[in-house]
């Protein structure tokens, strides 16, 4: 997290030099191998194909470097949308610490998310889960055990369900499966880790929603207000065995109410422009539609300078 921070201090520093094009502008992600660090390399390419010299800076989670976007300390993030309203609001985990200078960028295609087992368990549905070992904790992540629940609560199950194996993060819970310490993970669809974990063990079976009623959305959305539920094609992704359906989230580029118009402009532009860019980049960019970007964002507000993008592309 050092070397996060001063490399996000010094893209910060450069900002405030010579044009847009001249400037380099940090994306705080998660880990490699997570889907947020595969989105925002792809955004990144993106972004420095159109101009705007763009780094990608890790931390572990959002958890970390959302109140580093907030204060300024780095450009842009990634995250899913319900967490940084949560940041906005102080509630949930943030324990009523609100991170009011947030500011919402674009609208990206919805994360798809699944638990994952071996394809060759006995593990077939979230049921046959009940008494098994699955990774729970994710002390770094505070975002997870909530959508846990949201999975869990469509076949009317909670964690208190399955043996826990306590880990750290997604990336980390991914690793444990790999390692035959767990019999299930939950991560999202398309991420890099979830393609080490199909060729390490042999192939993944992703578990469905148990039930995808609107009863079982209402309550998963207790747990996890922006949840929804999206249909996937047979080897659509690694663990699709079956056209099924899954639980998916909003998730967002966003920034702090700090930076310059300009630059927030030209990295709108950029995600809006850049969609060839970013699928190869990352595939699951084909799920991106650049007319969506200007979505709901919830209680979030919209930077100033994404709104006269969007105005200037007619979205308004």
């Amino acid at each position: 997290m050092t070397r996060f921070f001063k490399a996000a201090a010094f893209a910060a520093a450069m900002v405030a030099a010579g044009s847009v094009q001249a400037q380099t502008v940090g994306i705080a992600t998660s880990n490699p191998g997570s889907l947020f660090h595969n989105i925002g390399t792809a955004v990144a390419n993106a972004a420095n194909e159109a101009g705007l010299n763009t780094t990608v800076q890790p931390a572990t989670s959002p958890n970390q470097f959302i109140p580093f976007v907030n204060s300024g300390g780095i450009e842009f993030g990634v995250a899913n949308l319900q967490e940084v309203n949560y940041a906005i609001s102080g509630e949930a985990w943030w324990n009523g610490v609100k991170n009011p200078n947030l500011r919402v960028v674009a609208m990206l295609m919805p994360l798809k998310e699944a638990i994952f087992v071996r394809a060759d368990s006995d593990i077939k549905t979230l049921a046959d889960l009940k008494g098994k070992r699955m990774t729970d904790g994710y002390t770094a992540q505070n975002t997870i055990l909530p959508q846990l629940d949201a999975v869990y609560a469509t076949a009317d199950m909670t964690r208190e369900d399955m043996t826990p194996v306590y880990v750290t993060s997604v990336v980390a819970g991914a690793q444990a499966f790999i390692a035959n310490d767990s019999d299930g993970f939950i991560f999202a669809h398309g991420a890099g880790k979830v393609r080490e974990a199909d060729a390490s063990v042999g192939g993944l079976r992703a578990l469905p929603v148990a039930d995808d009623s609107d009863e079982a959305l209402a309550k998963a959305r207790k747990h996890w207000p922006t949840a929804f539920f999206a249909k996937m094609k047979a080897g659509s992704s690694p663990g699709v065995l079956e056209d099924a359906t899954y639980i998916a989230f909003p998730q967002v580029i966003f920034t702090h109410s700090g930076v310059p118009d300009d630059v927030v402009y030209a990295m709108a532009k950029a995600i809006y422009d850049g969609k060839d860019a970013m699928v190869s980049t990352f595939k699951p960019f084909a799920a991106f539609n650049p007319k969506d970007i200007k979505g709901d964002p919830g209680i979030a507000e919209f930077h100033p300078g994404a709104l006269k993008f969007f105005t200037e592309a007619g979205l308004d």
